[in-house]
């Protein structure tokens, strides 16, 4: 069984909100225009624009009954909105909606790497003002928000370029880079720095909770024309075909790889073995991840992980195997029939 692209389609969702949104009050401005016409100007096929206009006679008000949907009427290719619902109505915020807005700007404001957080501000300022929450008790932190990451975004925010020791995990070593920053991300809950790259001469992320150590420079930083920031809109990582396939046969407790890393293949196996197929950064990577896994996980590919796991369990098990040599106190040796009566030493050793 293949997975899904599930990602696509919440994309596709979005979209398809954004439109329907949009169709509505262009329907109303245009009563009465073809189907035709309606779908070029909305960048749409005929078939797409009759899919949505079916959409909408099941959307409205609670209730959802006579007088509570969008209603319209057809004219051969000819479509007119006869009721909207009140969707041409000014919006009116209770004070809950007015609150559950505001958090939800104010966090978005202390996302890194929101692109215009003026017009972040200017929103949140026109709620604040129009349901009376000005200077309402709200403080909103975000889960992946700690001092470091605070101290990154002031940094970055600064325009110097930064001498960080960063942690590789897929390589298992640490670092010291000068890197020239270009912006605050978070993904998935972690914070990351985009940057220039000085050592690596690319653009690369960093994440937050690997930088051991920040020191920000004198000298501005300088971000060269062919630097350009990742898409992210698939996450952080995206497997592509030149990156090394591996196989592992899983057993039921291990399952849930398939949920937290994007899988090229999952086939049902004998019992309720599976055979997972994934790509990975570098066999260094996968060999430790292996590791690190119970023992219902084999690899079946390719060899040369199989032999680099292997050979690793072994050493381990080899140093467990020798015991640490450790110093056992001796006894003095006594002489029983010199020895004093009563003295433990000799009732030890003569019973």
């Amino acid at each position: 069984m293949t997975r899904p692209a599930a990602r696509s389609g919440s994309r596709a969702s979005a979209d398809r909100l954004a439109r329907l949104l949009n169709l509505v009050p262009y329907l109303l401005a245009r009563p009465g225009i073809e189907i035709a016409e309606a779908a070029g100007d909305l960048g749409v096929t005929e078939r797409q624009l009759r899919e949505d206009l079916e959409l909408l006679w099941v959307c409205g008000l609670p209730g959802y009954g006579p007088g509570d949907l969008i209603d319209m009427a057809f004219d051969g290719d000819r479509v007119t909105i006869t009721y909207d619902a009140g969707i041409d109505r000014p919006l009116r915020l209770t004070p809950d909606e007015a609150l559950a807005l505001v958090v939800a700007l104010r966090m978005l404001a202390e996302t890194p790497g929101v692109a215009n957080r003026e017009a972040v501000e200017r929103a949140l300022a026109k709620i604040e003002d129009a349901g009376d929450l000005v200077g309402a008790p709200v403080a909103v932190r975000l889960p992946g928000d700690t001092p470091r990451v605070e101290a990154l975004r002031a940094a970055v925010e600064g325009g110097k370029a930064l001498r960080i020791t960063y942690y590789t995990a897929a390589r298992d070593e640490t670092t010291e880079r000068v890197i020239d920053p270009l912006r605050m991300l978070m993904v998935g809950g972690r914070a990351y720095v985009e940057a220039w790259c000085r050592r690596a001469e690319a653009v690369r992320l960093f994440r937050a909770d690997r930088i051991d150590a920040v020191t920000e420079l004198d000298e501005p930083a300088t971000v060269p024309p062919q630097a350009v920031p990742h898409d992210l809109t698939e996450g952080i990582f995206r497997p592509s075909a030149d990156l090394p396939l591996i196989t592992l046969r899983i057993g039921r407790g291990e399952r849930w790889i398939t949920e937290y890393y994007p899988c090229e293949r999952v086939e049902a196996g004998d019992g309720d073995q599976w055979l997972v197929s994934l790509r990975v950064t570098d066999l260094g990577w996968a060999r430790r991840f292996v590791l690190g896994l119970g023992p219902e996980v084999t690899v079946v590919a390719p060899v040369e992980l199989a032999e680099q796991v292997r050979a690793t369990a072994a050493a381990a098990l080899d140093a467990y195997a020798v015991p640490t040599p450790t110093a056992v106190p001796r006894l003095p040796e006594v002489d029983p029939e010199r020895a004093p009566s009563g003295d433990p030493a000799v009732a030890g050793r003569t019973q």
